[in-house]
């Protein structure tokens, strides 16, 4: 988006041509021009969501092909045939409508590359009579997130990790300091790779120190390097990590296992953006932004006085909590097909809708990184290109920790090896979210969330047990 200062200058432009013109036809040509010299995307439209005008680095982006003036916002990004407020999702024109002020939005934009989610920044611009009269957004793909099957990077569609890559968006740019909270498996180191890669450090290192792997020992070492001689076996002087991302990303993961002795060490780093070596008198700059990540409920071990209190909260100016994979069930046949193509590269597997099934029954406390597990065992298991519900079973069975037998899980009979048939599935499903609405005593609102669907989602289930 264009600085806070030239922003004054836009609005400028659109009083004073508002002010020659009864009616606010067209775009002034300086405004256009603006917009057109402008390194990130972005595209200027009406009050009727019709594109203005497209800058280079959008047309370079998004539609390389085809023009987007004269075309409507939500067809273009979106593939929709009504504006996204209207289509289940959240729209930012509508949001500052409301507000009259600049809003953010994470959307799943269509792009040449497939589906993208991208951050999106609108500004409303007032006429002479301040009414809103053409909106200037913003767009920043999240590259390292995608809506539909990769080999690599975040994946899902699921509103609760829609909401997730939302604060992702935005706190990336900024400097604040980072924490990841979420079960083991969730994903927090790609997570961590997103806010890098998605901030002004991206060209510079990001750096991950696995403190769980860490001795108290040699905790001081690695993270800030030691001098020669200041301990047996230290030969020659070594930087350590906090040095390597100088100008980049420092991510601490299982920052929760940090012992108290060494808790000090790092608060003293994330006070005073100094440090120094092992064996050094001499104090060293950090140039660092600190990402943090733990499966440790921290808030309960600085009540019980194994984390200190004052580190967390430097740890934690801006928290984010990555959804466990039974929040976002609904990303299991995405997060599938991308596993099976980074477990079997040179296979081109596919899942029956019986195994899919299977597999959206399972709780996965170990989530994603169980999910893999499981689709690699499976894999091996299937001698042909289709993974079917036996091989998923099978799978599970061999799977499973503290006996060879096989066992059962909550929502399926895995005793019973005939795998059970699609309508009874669903017939299973629709009792277990009935029972879930009969016992909710609160919103639809508070219901939608807690089942990590959206609003709109939920109205159609519900419809469907009447």
């Amino acid at each position: 988006m264009a600085s806070p200062t030239q922003l004054p200058f836009l609005a400028a432009w659109v009083y004073t041509y508002g002010s020659m013109k009864t009616a606010l036809l067209k775009p002034l040509p300086e405004l256009v021009s603006f917009l057109e010299g402008l390194p990130e995307p972005h595209i200027l439209f009406d009050t009727q969501y019709r594109i203005l005008a497209a800058n280079a680095a959008y047309r370079h982006q998004f539609s390389p092909e085809r023009s987007v003036v004269g075309r409507t916002c939500y067809e273009v990004s979106h593939h929709f045939s009504l504006p996204c407020d209207q289509a289940g999702e959240s729209c930012p024109l509508a949001k500052a409508r409301e507000s009259g002020q600049r809003e953010h939005v994470m959307h799943l934009h269509h792009t040449p590359k497939g589906e993208e989610y991208v951050n999106i920044e609108l500004v409303p611009l007032r006429d002479a009579q301040g009414k809103q009269a053409f909106y200037v957004e913003k767009m920043a793909p999240l590259r390292i997130a995608r809506g539909a099957p990769e080999a690599q990077g975040l994946i899902g569609r699921a509103p609760a990790f829609q909401r997730m890559l939302s604060l992702v968006a935005r706190v990336a740019p900024a400097q604040a300091a980072v924490l990841l909270l979420g079960e083991s498996g969730t994903g927090k180191e790609l997570v961590a790779h997103a806010l890098h890669e998605a901030s002004d450090r991206a060209q510079r290192p990001l750096v991950a120190v696995d403190c769980s792997s860490l001795s108290e020992t040699l905790f001081e070492s690695e993270l800030f390097g030691h001098e020669r001689g200041s301990f047996t076996g230290a030969t020659s002087a070594k930087g350590g990590l906090v040095e390597a991302a100088s100008g980049g990303t420092l991510f601490i993961d299982e920052v929760g296992d940090i012992a108290l002795t060494m808790q000090v060490k790092l608060l003293r780093l994330l006070e005073s953006g100094t440090y120094r070596r092992v064996g050094s008198t001499a104090l060293r700059h950090a140039d660092i932004r600190v990402v943090s990540a733990t499966h440790r409920d921290l808030d309960r071990m600085v009540s019980e006085g194994r984390f200190r209190e004052d580190l967390y909260y430097r740890l934690s100016a801006f928290p984010i909590h990555l959804p466990a994979l039974r929040e976002r069930r609904d990303d299991i046949p995405l997060l599938s097909h991308a596993l099976l193509q980074r477990v079997a590269p040179k296979r081109q597997l596919t899942l029956t809708p019986d195994a899919l099934a299977r597999l959206q029954a399972q709780d996965y406390p170990g989530n994603v990184r169980e999910l893999r597990n499981l689709l690699e065992r499976a894999a091996l298991l299937c001698d042909g290109n289709t993974i079917q519900a036996a091989h998923v079973q099978e799978a599970l069975w061999s799977g499973r920790r503290g006996s060879m037998e096989p066992q059962t899980t909550p929502t399926i009979d895995l005793l019973n090896t005939t795998p059970p048939a699609a309508d009874t599935l669903k017939t299973m499903a629709r009792e277990a979210f009935k029972q879930r609405v009969e016992a909710h005593q609160g919103s639809r609102e508070e219901l939608a969330h807690q089942l990590g669907i959206s609003q709109r989602s939920l109205y159609r289930k519900l419809k469907d047990l009447e």
